[in-house]
């Protein structure tokens, strides 16, 4: 039997093209090539795809009678949201044979319930939209990544999104209670309920999380909002060595317990690049060390995070665990911190090209996968720069690798699969995943074949064929292909 990752699409002809944009309107249905880009690029110019038509829906409904055409006619259909991801899910093939389903038109905040400790809005909101809503209830909806700005609910859902606050609140999954999904025939699904426990059969509503548009597009999230804490103090902080990372973490952990809402760290050669690349930024601490750590402690109370992030310091001073340390004073200060974290990719566009890995392992090994993936990135390019950053407390890693100085970027880039699959290869070992927090889409698509088991992929294989039989949703992304 054929599967329908094997099955090819097609692209729309002329009059299919026409048929799809009367369902939305011609004004909201993109031909023209220029007019076409920004859906088409994806922003590191990993991949540059092609289409006939990017068709921009304002409803579920619009939703479902394009892939109920789509799924008559066999033609692929590629779900975007802001455009934001990291490897190529959004992006449409070179080919030219599936069609864009931009889903920035569904802004729609269908209800806040603060006092229920939830909100339901469509799949084209904003992350700092959803913040924004739920702000204005009083309430707190923690998911937060650089990109919030432009990355939207359904791209966030689509990918199981992590971010800053996952140590706290969990993932984009832990922060969705009930979803609103448009399968491949074009029949919608309303699971949009606000229970925080439903235990009657199969989890259709993670079965989609994070399935990256393969087996549904999803149009709409029932999200659970959280109390805002009264007060939440930032620090920055400089460490003498790697050793000293994970005591650090859980003697934060241990003092302040749940109040412990952030503890990112990155490497100090990727401090030096977002001073150096990054306006308005400057070295919040004198000299230089080889770690740091931005530490956030949040209080229910109002004058008790301070203290509690001042006392957590003395005593890691004591111990030997820090080198040098600063408290932020203002918000204005705490955000200056913070920049420093969220411009760590942007940055090592400065460096030239950039090779990166987001993975995960047990938070114990995350000094082992430092150690023993800078030996392997040395042996394939000699003077390759590591500058690992990322959220300690759920053992995701960014494991990124800056060229050579004086190296050609395309020489470099070019040692992209041999780098990955080394770097995998002690991730696995280490009993970590390949993937923590960006998805799977069609960069690792193949290293998803070579570390996951055949029983793991049969499975995927035949969820895909049972829910996407044509083969139309996201054509050759995660098990496709």
């Amino acid at each position: 039997m054929t599967s329908s990752s094997e099955r090819s699409t097609k692209a729309p002809d002329a009059r299919l093209v026409q048929r799809f944009a009367a369902i939305v309107g011609h004004e909201h249905a993109i031909t023209e090539p220029e007019a076409q880009l920004p859906y088409l690029r994806e922003w590191r110019d990993l991949y540059m795809g092609r289409t006939a038509l990017v068709v921009k829906p304002a409803s579920a409904q619009d939703v479902s009678r394009i892939l109920a055409l789509a799924n008559a006619e066999g033609v692929g259909v590629v779900a975007q949201g802001g455009n934001t991801g990291l490897v190529g899910g959004q992006i449409p093939s070179e080919s030219g044979a599936e069609i864009v389903l931009s889903l920035t038109r569904l802004r729609t905040i269908r209800a806040v319930d603060a006092a229920g400790g939830s909100m339901t809005v469509e799949a084209g909101l904003t992350l700092a939209e959803a913040q924004e809503a739920a702000r204005g209830a009083g309430s707190l909806f923690p998911l937060s990544l650089a990109s919030e700005g432009s990355a939207t609910i359904g791209g966030a859902l689509a990918t199981n999104a992590g971010g800053v606050a996952v140590l706290a609140y969990g993932s984009a999954r832990a922060l969705t209670l009930g979803l609103e999904v448009v399968l491949a025939d074009g029949s919608v699904w309303d699971g949009l309920k606000a229970l925080k426990k439903d235990n009657t059969g199969y989890d259709l509503r993670d079965l989609f999380i994070g399935s990256e548009g393969t087996l549904g597009i999803i149009t709409a999230a029932t999200l659970k909002l959280h109390p805002r804490p009264a007060e939440t103090a930032t620090a920055f902080v400089a460490l003498p060595g790697l050793d000293t990372l994970l005591p650090l973490f859980q003697l934060a952990e241990a003092r302040a317990g749940t109040g412990l809402t952030a503890f990112e760290f990155m490497s100090g050669e990727l401090l030096s690049f977002v001073a150096r690349h990054i306006p308005a930024t400057r070295r919040p601490l004198g000299g230089e060390a080889p770690w740091y750590v931005l530490l956030e402690i949040s209080g229910a109370i109002e004058g008790r995070a301070r203290p509690m992030i001042e006392e957590l310091l003395t005593h890691a001073a004591a111990a030997g665990l820090i080198g040098d340390a600063t408290v932020a004073a203002s918000l204005t200060q705490a955000a200056e911190l913070w920049k420093l974290r969220e411009t760590a990719s942007e940055a090592q566009k400065g460096e030239g090209g950039s090779i990166k890995h987001d993975v995960s392992v047990p938070v114990a090994r995350i000094p082992d996968l430092i150690r023993e993936a800078a030996l392997v990135v040395e042996e394939i390019c000699p003077g390759a720069r590591p500058v690992p950053f990322g959220h300690f407390g759920d053992g995701n890693v960014h494991y990124n690798v800056s060229q050579p100085a004086g190296m050609a970027r395309q020489d470099f880039l070019d040692l992209w699969g041999p780098m990955s699959r080394a770097v995998h290869d002690v991730v696995v070992s280490l009993g970590g995943s390949i993937s923590a927090e960006h998805g799977i889409g069609r960069l690792k698509r193949d290293e998803l074949r070579r570390v996951k088991s055949p029983i793991e992929i049969d499975l995927m294989r035949r969820i895909k064929a049972a829910l996407d039989p044509k083969g139309i949703l996201n054509p050759g992304k995660v098990v496709g292909g």
